[in-house]
């Protein structure tokens, strides 16, 4: 039997005593959940418990109840099996007395703590009534059995909220979690916890930024699509402010910190685990105000059952209806509801995190199963927010020359655009002859290359040294890269914004759930389109403003359409507040869109909207697979019970063991693929 509160149960000190606390707090103090240590703590241990501070190994809360359990087994051996002389009166009931106090006694000191709280119809209360009940009419070992069984399903619950623990940390431990710093004339490598205001960070090409500062090094160039939403790097001079989450595209850069790291985006995503358990679900909060009714009433019918039947039956006998009223008051306590069904909501926000998704609170996660629409936006969601070579259109010259040569005079530039050629050329620039090469500013370059005149740059150019060309490329919508070999028009490249690989995967699947989907963005309506069609996504919707993009999720609103924005750069934070449910990506997203979402996809995978979805629906399946056990065992018993036909022994088993398989089937739930 436990708490009637579904957030409220026990926990043990450092000295093995129960102790009375909320679930998360439960989660906490026993290292179960998602109170995950930062850099500022030192880490946890295996069995998850963080010695630093002198607290004992997690096996000494297994103490009081292995004591009670070896005692009660002994007793039932003396009493049923062996026989012993000496095992009868005072001794039998000292002897199952002493089997009690370990797991009795705080149950017993809650009770008290409760009722001076004005609690009266408390879990504790009402075990020690059934209990102490049970010794007063010589059931000892099975009033002592109520509450070992008890303490065994406080442990599995231990073990199971544990087990999520670690899968969320696990996830954040892929986050940057060591930065480089200047001191004392030397490179260290040191937690960014321990990185102070004015300090210098130095990060390589193709790191994270960790921290918030000013750029040292004269120049560099960062990716910032997932703060500013549109896909185009962002070339910084010294003094510019760096922004933690932005991404170093070229060669290593010195930053000087402006902010520590308990104000970064990392620190702020560690806080959105620690409340993920705060928000509950409509499942959760109907259970907790079906306690504080339903609680009363069984220990009014308990009564009832153990002194009206002296009104009605000729034999009356007290301590038999008493009996009866006990095993009532045992059968009744819904712990395989009020454990289960948290544990399962927690298990689910577990098995998200397992797979890069942070659940902000367990009622997104029934959010989750009654989505029909999800909307996103373009850049950082569907493509990558990053430049890729897309197309290369040659004119008069072999399309490999063509790119053999514009590669060749691009590796002198550091322009995020002449990377994208260069990556994309390969080896095939290698051994070319490079002469000197000019930086015609606003317009590209000139130069050498193995003997021939190149000139690379946009079509104000051409237009500078009066080459002439087809005039339909200006309709072209995506940054373009003309060139001119000699005088002449060569072709074209033209470099894009490249889809993730897992997003037209994650339509389909998305389609395949009976879903719609509809594309937002602030890109021309031409390029938009093109990448609709290539995804087949069912409605897209270019040149928008983020006003305009909050109209649009509006009017889907107003056609009672429950739906999921999914967006990562500042200008989505409005539109993910709007919608039922408000997913950001969190690799590269905004401070301000992070804060806003409910769910946040850490490794920026379109896939994972359709893994969010599924959780929350194996979430909801269990949850009810639970009730319905919980409620169909309980109610057989209970008639049984009042029947006198089940004893103590089935009201544990009605209470305690459909609590354990309830606790187990929640816990498969962390278990779970996607």
């Amino acid at each position: 039997m436990v708490n009637t509160d579904p957030n409220h149960v026990h926990t043990y000190d450092a000295h093995g005593r129960m102790t009375c606390c909320s679930l998360e707090e439960k989660i906490d103090a026993k290292s179960g959940t998602p109170h995950i240590h930062t850099q500022e703590h030192a880490p946890d241990d295996e069995d998850g418990h963080d010695h630093s501070h002198g607290e004992k190994p997690a096996w000494i809360e297994y103490i009081p109840c292995i004591i009670s359990f070896a005692l009660l087994l002994t007793g039932i051996l003396f009493e049923q099996v062996f026989h012993p002389t000496f095992f009868k009166d005072y001794f039998k009931l000292i002897w199952y007395i002493v089997a009690y106090v370990p797991v009795g006694k705080p149950v017993m000191i809650d009770a008290v703590k409760s009722i001076s709280k004005g609690a009266f119809f408390s879990e504790f209360f009402l075990m020690t009534i059934a209990t102490l009940g049970a010794f007063f009419i010589g059931e000892y070992s099975e009033g002592v059995a109520v509450m070992v069984f008890y303490s065994i399903g406080e442990l599995f619950q231990s073990l199971a909220v544990k087990r999520a623990k670690r899968s969320i940390k696990a996830l954040l431990d892929i986050r940057p979690d060591t930065v480089n710093v200047m001191r004392d004339g030397q490179l260290k490598t040191v937690s960014p916890s321990g990185v102070q205001v004015g300090e210098i960070i130095q990060v390589k090409s193709g790191e994270k930024v960790a921290l918030d500062g000013e750029l040292v090094s004269d120049s560099a160039s960062f990716n910032t699509a997932a703060l500013t939403g549109e896909s185009k790097p962002d070339k910084k001079a010294k003094g510019e402010t760096v922004l933690a989450g932005m991404i170093n595209l070229q060669s290593v850069s010195d930053i000087q910190v402006t902010a520590l790291y308990k104000d970064s985006k990392l620190s702020k995503i560690l806080e959105m685990v620690q409340d993920a358990t705060s928000r509950k679900s409509q499942t959760q909060l109907f259970i907790s105000r079906l306690a504080k009714i339903y609680t009363p009433i069984v220990v009014f019918l308990a009564v009832g059952i153990c002194l009206l039947p002296y009104l009605f039956v000729s034999d009356y006998q007290f301590s038999v209806w008493l009996y009866r009223a006990l095993v009532f008051l045992v059968i009744s306590c819904p712990c395989a509801l009020v454990i289960s069904i948290p544990l399962g909501y927690f298990g689910g926000i577990g098995l998200a995190s397992r797979n890069g998704i942070l659940f902000k609170g367990s009622n997104y996660l029934d959010v989750m199963t009654k989505i029909d629409t999800v909307v996103m936006d373009k850049t950082g969601t569907l493509t990558k927010g990053v430049f890729k070579v897309q197309e290369i259109v040659a004119e008069g010259i072999e399309r490999d020359e063509l790119l053999k040569l514009t590669a060749s005079i691009e590796s002198k530039s550091t322009h995020p655009i002449a990377s994208a050629i260069v990556q994309h050329a390969g080896d095939l620039a290698k051994g070319t002859n490079v002469g000197q090469v000019e930086e015609i500013y606003g317009h590209g370059l000139k130069g050498t290359i193995d003997g021939k005149v190149v000139l690379a740059g946009n079509l104000k150019l051409l237009k500078k040294f009066n080459i002439a060309f087809d005039t339909e490329i200006e309709k072209i919508v995506e940054t373009i890269v003309v060139v001119a070999v000699d005088g002449k028009y060569a072709g074209y490249i033209t470099i894009a914004d490249e889809i993730k690989e897992d997003a037209g995967q994650a339509i389909k699947e998305l389609h395949s759930l009976g879903i719609r989907t509809v594309m937002l963005s602030g890109d021309k309506q031409s390029i938009v389109s093109k990448v609709a069609e290539t995804l087949s996504v069912d409605n897209a919707y270019g040149d928008l403003l983020p006003e305009n993009k909050v109209e649009k999720v509006q009017a889907l609103k107003d056609q009672k359409r429950t739906l999921a924005f999914v967006g990562d750069g500042v200008n989505d934070a409005p539109v993910i507040a709007l919608a039922d449910a408000g997913i950001a990506m969190g690799g590269l997203g905004s401070d301000a869109t992070i804060e806003t979402a409910d769910i946040v996809i850490q490794n920026d995978e379109p896939s994972k909207i359709v893994s969010a979805i599924k959780i929350g629906k194996i979430t909801k399946k269990i949850v009810w697979q639970n009730i319905i056990m919980a409620m169909t065992v309980k109610v057989i018993v209970l008639v049984l019970g009042a029947g006198g036909i089940a004893t103590l022994w089935e009201a544990v088993f009605a209470d305690v063991g459909v609590a354990l398989l309830a606790i187990l089937n929640a816990v498969r739930i962390q278990r779970m693929k996607v």
